[in-house]
C-alpha cells in the first residue's frame, strides 16, 4: 500500500507491505454547509437566550473574543455572517491565547481574513504575563478567576469558537475561551496543574477535574452578558453545524456533534500508530503532543507511536522540554513533576505516561537534540520511521495510520 502523508505543506509518500497494514483512520466524511446562512440561523434561533439583535440591545461595550491560529475556528467567515448586527456599534476584538505566543501578521490574517485591515485598530491580543487581569473569586479547587479586564469591562460578550476533542480538557470550545483563553497565569498554572489527573482525558467531562474547575470557574460570570457561536467543523475545516446563546448550552448541542464527527471506532489496537499532525496544529510541539496522546488509545503496549508533525516554530513553551530532558526515563520525569509542578509541567506529564506504556518515535522539522531531549526518537522521513518500527515490533507487526491524530480520537470496543 502507497500512501500520502501530509506534512508541512508538502507531503511525503510511504509504502508499507500489505501484511503489516492495519487501519487507516481519516475523519469521518459528514455533511458540511458553509453557507453563511448557517452562522445566521444559529444566532437567530439561539440556545437558552435571546437572538443576537435582542441580546445586543442596549450594549454599548462590546466584545468579540476568538480563537488564536492554532485553532481553525472560522472567526472570519462568523464575524461577517454577523456583521449586519454589529453596525454602528463600537466593537473591540480579544484574541484567546491562553499561554500561547501573539499570533504573526499572517496568523492574524488567517484569523480575521479580510476583515482585519479595517479592523485591527480594534484587536487586542490576550498576554497571560502581562494583560491586565481582575479577580472575580476562585473556584471550589481553589483557582483563582483571573481574568482579562477588557472581559470584566464589556457589557456585552461575543464568543467565537469550535469544539473538538480535547486531551485533556474532554473537550474544547464554551467555557475554554474564557480559562485559559483570557486569564492570568496564575489561573492557567492552577487549572493546567489538575491535567496530572489520570481522569483527565479526551471526551471526560464528568469526573474530569480540569473540565469541572473550568466550569465551576465560570460561575463567576453567572451576571456577564454573554452569547457564544459555537461551530463544529470537519477534517477540511468546513463547518458541519452550528449553534448559538448560551455558553453552556450551545457547547452542549456542538459536543453532540463533535461526538459524531471525531470519534472512530477501530477493529484493534496496532503494534505500531502513526500518528498524523495537521495544519494548524502542527504548528509545534506542544500542539503536536495532542497527537501523540490520542495515538495512545490505538497502540498495543509495548508498541510504537510515530508523530509526523513539521513542528512549524519550533517546540513552543519550554517548561515541558526543560522537565523532560532533566530526566533520563520518562519514570523519572513524573517523579519530578510529583516534586513541584509549574505550568507545562502537565504536557511533560502526558507524553511522560505515553513514554511509560510504549516507544515514541519522530518525523519533524526540530533538531534532533531537542526530540531526543522530548524522548523522541527523531527519525528523517515517515518511511525510514515505519521501516524501524517494523524491524522493532517484528514481520508480522501491524501499522495503523491516523491522518488527523489532534484531532481524532480512536475507541476500540
Amino acid at each position: 500500500m502507497r500512501l500520502e502523508i501530509p506534512y508541512g505543506g508538502g507531503k511525503q509518500v510511504v509504502e508499507v507491505p500489505d501484511q503489516n497494514l492495519g487501519e487507516i483512520v481519516y475523519q469521518k466524511e459528514v455533511k458540511t454547509d458553509d453557507r453563511v446562512q448557517i452562522i445566521l440561523d444559529a444566532v437567530k434561533n439561539p440556545v437558552d437566550s435571546p437572538p443576537l439583535p435582542a441580546f445586543l440591545n442596549g450594549g454599548r461595550k462590546i466584545l468579540i473574543i476568538v480563537n488564536d491560529a492554532t485553532r481553525p475556528t472560522p472567526s472570519w467567515r462568523i464575524i461577517t455572517a454577523i456583521l449586519p448586527f454589529l453596525l454602528n456599534r463600537k466593537i473591540k476584538f480579544l484574541v484567546a491565547t491562553g499561554m500561547h505566543r501573539e499570533p504573526t501578521p499572517d496568523e492574524y490574517a488567517y484569523i480575521f481574513g479580510d476583515l482585519y485591515p479595517a479592523i485591527k485598530n480594534d484587536v487586542y491580543c490576550h498576554d497571560a504575563k502581562r494583560s491586565r487581569c481582575v479577580n472575580l473569586g476562585v473556584s471550589k479547587n481553589g483557582t483563582p478567576m483571573n481574568i482579562n479586564k477588557m472581559v470584566v469591562d464589556a457589557d456585552r460578550v461575543i464568543v467565537i469558537s469550535s469544539v473538538e476533542p480535547h486531551y485533556f480538557a474532554g473537550y474544547t470550545g464554551g467555557r475554554k475561551s474564557f480559562l485559559p483563553g483570557v486569564c492570568s497565569y496564575e489561573t492557567i498554572e492552577a487549572n493546567h496543574k489538575l491535567a496530572l489527573s489520570v481522569k483527565a482525558q479526551a471526551l471526560s467531562l464528568d469526573g474530569n477535574p480540569v473540565a469541572e474547575d473550568m466550569e465551576d470557574a465560570m460561575k463567576v460570570l453567572k451576571d456577564k452578558r454573554i452569547f457564544a457561536i459555537m461551530t463544529v467543523l470537519d477534517k477540511n475545516h468546513r463547518t458541519c453545524a452550528s449553534f448559538a446563546g448560551d455558553l453552556k448550552g450551545s457547547f452542549e448541542e456542538a459536543k453532540a456533534v463533535a461526538d459524531d464527527v471525531f470519534v472512530i471506532d477501530l477493529k484493534s489496537k496496532a503494534d505500531i500508530v502513526v500518528a498524523v499532525t495537521a495544519f494548524p496544529y502542527d504548528i509545534d510541539l506542544y500542539q503536536s503532543q495532542k497527537a501523540l496522546d490520542n495515538a495512545k488509545y490505538a497502540v498495543k503496549d509495548g508498541g510504537v507511536i510515530i508523530l509526523v508533525s513539521a513542528c512549524r516554530d519550533g517546540v513552543g513553551p519550554p517548561n515541558f522540554l526543560d522537565l523532560l530532558g532533566s530526566a533520563s526515563t520518562p519514570k523519572e520525569v513524573l517523579e519530578k513533576i510529583g516534586q513541584g509542578y509549574k505550568l507545562g509541567y502537565h504536557k511533560a506529564a502526558k507524553m511522560a505516561e505515553i513514554g511509560l506504556k510504549c516507544k515514541m518515535f519522530a518525523v519533524t522539522r526540530l533538531d534532533p537534540a531537542v526530540a531526543v531531549k522530548a524522548h523522541l526518537t527523531p527519525v528523517k522521513t515517515v518511511q525510514e520511521a515505519v521501516d524501524m518500527a517494523i524491524k522493532t515490533m517484528g514481520p508480522k507487526a501491524k501499522v495503523t495510520f491516523i491522518m488527523d491524530a489532534v484531532i481524532t480520537v480512536p475507541r476500540v470496543r
